[in-house]
C-alpha cells in the first residue's frame, strides 16, 4: 500500500514532527534546572495542562484499541469512559488539594509522611513497572499502522520510534512535553473526527447505514446488566474503570506533575475538570470509528477480503486468511483502511494523529519516570545533597536508560499479542496486576486520621498476595479446582484495592484497641 502514502501526507507527517521538535528546541534553554525539569516552575495555564491530561490519557492505546474494541465486539469498553465524571471529582475534591499543598513533585512524598519510606519505595517501584507496559503498549499499537501502510518490518519501527522520542523527550523537560502535548491533542482530535467523518459518508446508503447495520448486529451494547464476575459485563467494566481512573488521575505520577505545573490551584482543578471531560466524547469517536468500519466492510466485502490476507501476510506462521476471526483482525482494521480508502492528506493527517497520541504518552512516560528515579532513587539512596547540574545529568541518563527499556517492551510484546489479539485487552491486563494495588494504599492514608504503620505493611503484603493468587491461581497446574480464582482480569485490581483498604482499617482498628 505504499503507493497509498503520497508526498502530501509525507508534507503532513514532518510538519507536525517539525513543530513539536521546534517546541522542544524552543524551550530547551528554559529547563536546565531540576525544578524546570519536572515541574515547569510551577507557572502553567490550566487550559495547557488539562489538554496535556487529555492528550497522555489519548494514546496510540485508544486510537486504535479501542476501534479495534468496536469494530470486534461492541462498546462494552465505553463504559470505562463513563466512570471519568464521578472519578475526576472525586480527584478534584480531594487528592488535587492535598497535592497542590504539600508541594512535592513526587506523586509517592505523601505516603512516607503517613506510612514511612517503605510505603514510597512499594507505590514507585509498582508505578514504574506499569509505566514500562504502557510503553510497549503505545509503542506496538504505533508501529502497527506504520508496519500495515509501508511493508516496514513491525521490530524496526519499533526500535526507530523508541530511540526518536526518547531523544524528543530530552529537549525541554515537561515544559516541552506539555506545550507539545497541547499541539498533540488538536492533531489526534481532528484526524479522528475527520477519520469518522469519511467513513460515515461513504457508505452506500449513506450515514444512518452504519447505525442500522451496528444495531442489526448489536454493536451499541454497554455489556451484560447481569450479575457474573467472569465476563466483560456494564458493572465491572465500570467497576474497574472507576478504580483504574482514581489511580490515574488521583496517584498517577503523569497526572499529578500537570497538579503541581499549573500556576494556581484554580488553572489546577480547570486542569483536571478539562482533561477528564474531553476524554468521554472522543472515546466515543473513536469506538464509532470502530463500529463504522465494521459496517463498511460489511457493505464492502472485497475490502474485507484484501484486510484478511494482509493480516495473514503478517504472519506466515499463523492460520490462513479465510479462517481468521474478526478478533485477530481487528487490531489491523483501522490502519488498512487508512492505508486503503482514506484520501491523500487525510491519511498523513490520520497517521499523525497516532504519532501525537503515542508520542504524547511516551514522552510523558519518560519524564515521570525520569522525575521519579532522581527523587526516589538517587536523591534518598545515592547522594541526598545532589547539585543541580549532577541532578539535570540524572534526569537525562534516566530518561535515556527508560527509553530504551520501554523499547524492549514494545518488542516484547509482539509475541504476547499473538496470544491475546486485542491490544487493549494487553494494555488493561498489565497494568490492572503492575498497579499492585496502589490506591488501596492511598485511600487507606486518605480515611484514616493516624494510620497505623504496621497495619498499612501487612495490609499491602495481603493485597499483593491476593493479587498474584487471583492472576496465577486458574494458570498454575497442579492447583486444586477449589482453590483456583476465575475472576474476569478487570476485577484484579478492583479486588487487591479493596482487600488493601479493608484489610488495613480492620488491622488498624485491632491494634488500637490493643494500645488502649
Amino acid at each position: 500500500m505504499t503507493e497509498h502514502f503520497t508526498g502530501i501526507d509525507w508534507i503532513v507527517i514532518a510538519a507536525y514532527f517539525a513543530a513539536s521538535l521546534a517546541i522542544g528546541f524552543a524551550v530547551y534553554r528554559r529547563t536546565r534546572s531540576p525544578e524546570a525539569f519536572t515541574a515547569a516552575k510551577r507557572s502553567l495555564p490550566g487550559w495547557v495542562c488539562g489538554l496535556s491530561i487529555f492528550a497522555t490519557y489519548v494514546s496510540s492505546i485508544s486510537f486504535l484499541a479501542l476501534p479495534g474494541k468496536a469494530f470486534a465486539f461492541n462498546w462494552n469498553p465505553f463504559v470505562f469512559s463513563l466512570s471519568l465524571p464521578l472519578t475526576t471529582w472525586i480527584a478534584v475534591r480531594y487528592f488535587l488539594p492535598w497535592y497542590r499543598a504539600g508541594g512535592d513533585v513526587s506523586a509517592y512524598a505523601h505516603l512516607e509522611r503517613r506510612f514511612g519510606p517503605w510505603a514510597r519505595a512499594y507505590a514507585g517501584f509498582f508505578y514504574l513497572l506499569t509505566q514500562l507496559a504502557r510503553m510497549g503498549t503505545v509503542l506496538y499499537l504505533m508501529a502497527l499502522p506504520m508496519s500495515i501502510l509501508m511493508g516496514w518490518d513491525l521490530k524496526t519501527i519499533i526500535l526507530v520510534t523508541g530511540v526518536s522520542v526518547t531523544m524528543y523527550s530530552l529537549l525541554g523537560g515537561i515544559v516541552a512535553v506539555i506545550w507539545t502535548d497541547a499541539l498533540q491533542a488538536v492533531v489526534l482530535i481532528v484526524g479522528a473526527v475527520a477519520c469518522s467523518g469519511f467513513i460515515l459518508f461513504n457508505m452506500p446508503e449513506g450515514p444512518a447505514q452504519v447505525f442500522s447495520i451496528a444495531a442489526e448486529h448489536h454493536k451499541f451494547n454497554l455489556g451484560s446488566l447481569g450479575p457474573s464476575v467472569t465476563e466483560s459485563t456494564f458493572w465491572v467494566t465500570l467497576t474497574y474503570g472507576i478504580i483504574i481512573n482514581l489511580q490515574n488521575f488521583g496517584i498517577d505520577q503523569n497526572y499529578v506533575q500537570r497538579y503541581i505545573a499549573s500556576r494556581s490551584d484554580g488553572d489546577a482543578r480547570r486542569s483536571v475538570w478539562l482533561g477528564g471531560l474531553l476524554y468521554v466524547p472522543v472515546s466515543a469517536v473513536f469506538f464509532l470509528i470502530g463500529t463504522g468500519l465494521f459496517a463498511f466492510y460489511q457493505t464492502h466485502p472485497d475490502d474485507m477480503g484484501k484486510l484478511r490476507h494482509a493480516v495473514a501476510a503478517q504472519n506466515t506462521a499463523g492460520p490462513s486468511a479465510d479462517s481468521l476471526t474478526v478478533e485477530q483482525i481487528s487490531d489491523k482494521a483501522l490502519p488498512f483502511f487508512i492505508g486503503s480508502r482514506l484520501p491523500r492528506g487525510l491519511t498523513g493527517l490520520v497517521i499523525a494523529g497516532i504519532f501525537a497520541a503515542a508520542m504524547s504518552t511516551i514522552s510523558t512516560c519518560l519524564n515521570s519516570s525520569a522525575t521519579l528515579l532522581l527523587t526516589e532513587v538517587y536523591q534518598r539512596y545515592i547522594d541526598p545533597g545532589v547539585s543541580q547540574r549532577r541532578a539535570m545529568l540524572v534526569l537525562y541518563i534516566t530518561s535515556f536508560v527508560w527509553g530504551g527499556l520501554g523499547t524492549a517492551a514494545g518488542l516484547a510484546l509482539i509475541p504476547i499479542s499473538r496470544q491475546i489479539p486485542n491490544a487493549l485487552d494487553t494494555w488493561w491486563l498489565l497494568s490492572g496486576i503492575f498497579s499492585g494495588g496502589m490506591l488501596g494504599l492511598f485511600l487507606l492514608g486518605r480515611m484514616l486520621k493516624r494510620p497505623s504503620n504496621p497495619a498499612a505493611m501487612v495490609a499491602v503484603v495481603v493485597g499483593i498476595v491476593a493479587i498474584l493468587w487471583m492472576t496465577l491461581s486458574s494458570r498454575l497446574s497442579g492447583v486444586p479446582a477449589a482453590l483456583q480464582v476465575h475472576l474476569h482480569p478487570f476485577l484484579i485490581p478492583v479486588v487487591g484495592t479493596l482487600v488493601i483498604l479493608l484489610s488495613g482499617l480492620i488491622l488498624t482498628r485491632i491494634l488500637r484497641k490493643f494500645e488502649s
